[in-house]
């Protein structure tokens, strides 16, 4: 049963950094390199931390983004 667990956990935790680097790719960055995308990822990390407006403004970006998914 353990194993099982260990196995769903694994997969799920697989799917969700496949999704998330679906996302690196969506937003035209593939050809970066990783430690410019982490900088970028830490530089919103502190810039969202407590600034909603700021939040909001790259969600509604974001949301945009996902929008246009058929074109």
């Amino acid at each position: 049963m353990a194993r099982t667990m260990t196995s769903d956990a694994r997969k799920k935790d697989t799917r969700e950094k496949i999704e998330l680097g679906g996302l690196i790719v969506k937003a035209g960055l593939r050809y970066q390199k990783r430690a410019l995308l982490l900088g970028a990822l830490i530089d919103i990390a502190r810039r969202i931390d407590g600034d909603e407006g700021e939040r909001s403004r790259l969600t509604a970006i974001g949301v945009e983004a996902f929008g246009n998914d058929g074109e």
